[in-house]
């Protein structure tokens, strides 16, 4: 046999290890090449790793869940040439150009597996295209995955309602009401009650937010806004130029007021080094969009927001959260963010306190929009209904001041309230 030994790809940026949070094949099976093997995620992404060669597995490197370094031994397989074992296989062109050395040699394999029996002959063996264990597989998020696992869903019989045929939490949810299952699994409790372990992106979500909070005294601010002439404007904007430019969405006339008054409050555009006890103060505006996924929450970043009009910065906002909700936002894509906003949309309720997104040092939140009766003439106490919503804001009390955050969102409310002076220079 020919063993190839395959390693921990190289994602690039100083990565230095991943987390294994899904394998696609399992000992024995037969992969193609460019197969991919499994899906590791970085600190920010999710990567799927190829395999650079066709054949027979005979060893995993590592377990769902476990942290491995770059250059570690991921995986082994056998293409059935019977020229004994091969030098390390090299990686995939688009994830690395090379990587380290293995610390330690892989565990023994299992006793079921018997690496002394030879392998039929090369024109014999079973070819990817004819093994069953290559079957297509169900397209549906880690966490997805794990959460049907628990469940003791199989996915091969669902059929995704998400992009390109994608299986969503939603799925799940319809399977349970309609009895798809493939029986409770062994391990299962019976009790009522499920250990599920945090793997992948929710246990990223889980340490960062951890670290935020340990390390960043929030404080929060809530300001109240009257949007009733934003929300006029927008419906005024979109029966005149939806047809050419595309539909204006209520959230980037927001991140157009909350990026302009970053000009008169530059402290809240920056990052904070805990370390080295430094404040970074950003020219450009490259702000996180939260967006929620199947696998929980992402940021994907628009960066250089100043620059973009209002069709620019939808038409981002809503590329972007597509990729994110996919799976397909790249690293880039999720970093270097200097602001963050984060918002419910309709489920956004009258006040949040939201978590700054580390190692930043504000956070706007964005609370749904409602109609309430106002008083807006205080001499003869008229009374109009508007439409009104909360600006939630948190931020980091070492290096922003509450006058100065105050200051801020009011700004950011002025603008808002008279939309006309967003696009005043």
């Amino acid at each position: 046999m020919s063993i190839h030994t395959i390693r921990m790809p190289d994602i690039g940026e100083g990565i230095a290890e991943v987390e294994i949070v899904e394998w696609r094949v399992e000992v024995g099976d037969f992969v193609a090449e460019d197969q991919t093997l499994c899906d590791v995620m970085t600190d920010k992404a999710a990567v799927e790793v190829p395999s650079p060669v066709a054949g027979r597995v005979v060893e995993l490197g590592g377990a769902v869940g476990q942290v491995m370094a770059v250059g570690s031994v991921l995986i082994r397989i056998d293409d059935g040439s019977g020229a004994g074992e091969t030098a390390a296989a090299p990686v995939p062109p688009a994830l690395a150009a090379a990587v380290p050395p293995a610390s330690a040699p892989l565990a023994a394999p299992p006793p079921s597996l018997d690496l002394a029996t030879p392998p039929p002959p090369p024109a014999a063996a079973p070819t990817p295209s004819a093994s069953p264990s290559i079957a297509p597989r169900a397209l549906a998020a880690p966490a997805v995955r794990e959460r049907a696992r628990v469940l003791g869903i199989d996915l091969s019989r669902l059929k995704g309602s998400g992009p390109d045929g994608r299986i969503v939490h939603a799925d799940l949810d319809a399977a349970r009401s309609t009895g798809a299952r493939a029986g409770v699994m062994a391990d299962a409790p019976t009790d009522g009650t499920r250990a599920v372990k945090l793997i992948g992106l929710r246990r990223a979500i889980a340490q960062k937010m951890l670290l935020s909070k340990r390390s960043i005294p929030h404080f929060t601010y809530v300001e109240e806004v009257d949007v009733t002439e934003m929300v006029a404007l927008r419906e005024a904007l979109n029966r005149q130029y939806a047809a050419q430019r595309g539909e204006l969405s209520p959230l980037a006339l927001a991140i157009r007021a909350i990026v302009r008054a970053v000009a008169n409050f530059p402290q809240v555009n920056a990052r904070f080094d805990d370390e080295a006890g430094v404040l970074t103060l950003y020219d450009a505006v490259h702000l996180g969009v939260a967006t929620q996924t199947d696998g929980g929450l992402m940021v994907p970043v628009l960066r250089q927001a100043q620059t973009l009009n209002l069709w620019d910065c939808s038409q981002a906002i809503a590329e972007l959260a597509a990729k994110a909700r996919a799976g397909k936002a790249t690293r880039d894509e999720l970093s270097g963010s200097t602001l963050t906003v984060t918002s419910l949309g309709k489920l956004g309720g009258i006040v949040s306190t939201p978590v700054i997104n580390h190692p930043e040092v504000a956070i706007v939140g964005i609370n749904r929009i409602v109609a309430r009766p106002m008083v807006r003439d205080l001499r003869d106490g008229t009374v109009q209904v508007r439409l009104m919503m909360n600006l939630s804001s948190s931020f980091d009390h070492r290096v922003v001041d509450g006058a100065v955050a105050a200051a801020y969102i009011q700004r950011v409310r002025q603008l808002l309230e008279a939309p006309a002076t967003l696009f005043i220079d």
